[in-house]
C-alpha cells in the first residue's frame, strides 16, 4: 500500500506524469527531456530523481552520458501503463518535440554513415577479428537451413554476402541510400542472384507479421543496434516478422567504457550487457540459445570484444526440445 501511495503522489505532478509517459516512449537524457519539456536543467533532474526514487524510472550510465527509461516490470510498469492508458500517451506537443530530437539522432546518424560508408572497413578494425565474428556466425545461423533471412541495418552488405549461400532468399534493409549503393555494388560482383536490398527503417520494418508458416526464420543485427536510441524496439520489431520458431542473431559490442567512440564514431550506446539482450528476448518472445564471447588478442588492450547473442522464438525453442 505504502509503496503503491508513493509511486502516485510521484507521478501526480504534471511535470512529472510528462517525463512518464515520454519515457515509455524512449530512452532519453537529461538534455533531450529539457529539450522536450521546455524547463530548466535543475527541475528536470529533481523530478527525475524523484520519479527514480518511487521505482516509476529507471537511469543507467554510460560513459559521460546518463539515460532514464519507464520501468519495464512489476507494479510500477503496470501503473504508468495504466496511465499512459487513461491519457492515451503524451501530450501531442511533446510527441512532436520528440519526434524532433529523433529526428535530430536519425540525422547525425546519416550524415555519419555517409561520411564514412567507404571506410566501414577501417571502423571494423577497432574490434576482435572480423574472421572469428564470422566464423561465430555461420556456426550458429547454418546448422539448418535458412529459407528467409533478414540482414537489419544491412550497412554495406557483409552479413548479406556470408550468409547469402545458405539461404534460400535473403534481404538487407538500411536507412541509409549510401551504404545501399556500396552492398547493392557488393552483392552484384559476386553474382547473389537471391539477395536484395530496401531503404527501410529497421524500427518499422516493410513486412508481414511471421506467422506459423511465414515470416523470416532468421535475422540477423550485426553491429547495428550501438547506433541506435531504442535497440529493443528493434529487436521487437523484427520478432513480429519472424517466422515461429525463427532465430534472431545479434553480433554488438560487450559493455565497455571507449568514451571516443560517441564522438569519433557516432555510437549511441557502448555496448550491451548480457541481461538487457535477456530483456530484450524476452520481451520480443525469444529464449537466449545461445551466448558467446570473442574476445580481441590479449595484446590488444585498447579493442573491444564482440558479443553473440542468438535467440530463438518461443515455439521453435519448444518443439527442439521436444
Amino acid at each position: 500500500m505504502d509503496r503503491l501511495v508513493a509511486m502516485l503522489r510521484a507521478a501526480g505532478d504534471p511535470t512529472r506524469l510528462r517525463l512518464l509517459l515520454l519515457l515509455r516512449q524512449a530512452e532519453l537524457t537529461v538534455s533531450e527531456l529539457i529539450e522536450i519539456i521546455g524547463q530548466s536543467q535543475p527541475r528536470v533532474s529533481r523530478h527525475l530523481k524523484l520519479l527514480c526514487g518511487a521505482g516509476l524510472i529507471e537511469r543507467f550510465k554510460e560513459g559521460s552520458w546518463v539515460f532514464y527509461r519507464a520501468t519495464e516490470d512489476g507494479k510500477a510498469a503496470a501503473l504508468s501503463a495504466a496511465l499512459a492508458a487513461l491519457l492515451s500517451g503524451p501530450p501531442e506537443s511533446d510527441l512532436k518535440r520528440l519526434t524532433t530530437v529523433r529526428e535530430n539522432r536519425a540525422t547525425a546518424a546519416a550524415a555519419y554513415f555517409k561520411a564514412n560508408a567507404s571506410e566501414w572497413g577501417r571502423i571494423r578494425s577497432l574490434h576482435a577479428p572480423e574472421r572469428e565474428v564470422e566464423a561465430a556466425i555461420l556456426r550458429h545461423l547454418t546448422v539448418e537451413p535458412i529459407q528467409q533471412l533478414l540482414d537489419a541495418g544491412t550497412g554495406t552488405g557483409r552479413m548479406l554476402e556470408l550468409l547469402a549461400p545458405f539461404a534460400k532468399r535473403a534481404v538487407g534493409v538500411d536507412v541509409s541510400s549510401e551504404m545501399l549503393a556500396i552492398a547493392r555494388d557488393t552483392l552484384a560482383r559476386n553474382q547473389l542472384s537471391n539477395v536484395q536490398v530496401r531503404l527501410a527503417d529497421t524500427y518499422r520494418l516493410p513486412f508481414e507479421a511471421g506467422s506459423a508458416h511465414s515470416g523470416f526464420d532468421a535475422v540477423v543485427f550485426h553491429q547495428v543496434l550501438h547506433y541506435l536510441d531504442d535497440p529493443a524496439a528493434a529487436v521487437q520489431e523484427a520478432g513480429r516478422v519472424m517466422q515461429k520458431g525463427g532465430r534472431l542473431l545479434i553480433a554488438d559490442f560487450a559493455q565497455h567504457n571507449l568514451e571516443f567512440l560517441r564522438q569519433d564514431f557516432a555510437h549511441r550506446r557502448l555496448g550491451f550487457s548480457d541481461k538487457e539482450v535477456q530483456g530484450w528476448f524476452q520481451a520480443a518472445g525469444l529464449t537466449m540459445a545461445a551466448n558467446d564471447a570473442i574476445a580481441p588478442p590479449a595484446e590488444a588492450t585498447d579493442m573491444l570484444t564482440v558479443k553473440i547473442w542468438l535467440g530463438q522464438s518461443q515455439a521453435g525453442a519448444q518443439a527442439e526440445a521436444a
